[in-house]
């Protein structure tokens, strides 16, 4: 199980560079005068989002779901579990906003402000924080 457990924390780490970077690709997109700067844009983000985050981002869960199976009694006895699963969802729901906004600003790059993106770009660290807590700190009520 600890190899497992090293692999689904690599994949994590993989995902969130993603998640970190994607957004960060939308600044600059946004931010694109000429048409070989967004043309280029629309290369990376679809590299980034198809050959590294999502990906890493099956990898994460299904590894995560095999861990969560092996030792289902201990973990969905504990109220953390079940928050840090609700913010695993959010995170995907996440995503989903950065492949519609991916798709989005391929057609129209001023369709949002660098500045949404930056504050965009920010909301996965959040989550992070939230998940990572949750897993260390394990809280009881």
């Amino acid at each position: 199980m600890l190899w497992l457990k090293s692999f689904h924390i690599i994949f994590i780490v993989c995902w969130f560079s993603g998640l970190f970077y994607l957004p960060r690709l939308f600044v600059y997109h946004a931010m694109s005068e000429d048409q070989i700067s967004k043309n280029r844009f629309v290369i990376m983000e679809r590299k980034l989002f198809w050959g590294i985050t999502t990906p890493s981002a099956v990898a994460t869960m299904l590894s995560g779901a095999w861990l969560l199976i092996a030792n289902w009694s201990y973990f969905m006895a504990w109220w953390w579990m079940h928050a840090k699963l609700s913010l695993v969802a959010l995170l995907v729901v996440y995503q989903v906003y950065c492949w519609w906004y991916m798709m989005k600003l391929r057609v129209d790059s001023r369709f949002k402000t660098h500045v949404f993106f930056r504050f965009f770009n920010e909301l996965p660290v959040f989550i992070l924080a939230g998940i990572v807590i949750l897993i260390v700190v394990k809280p009881t009520l």
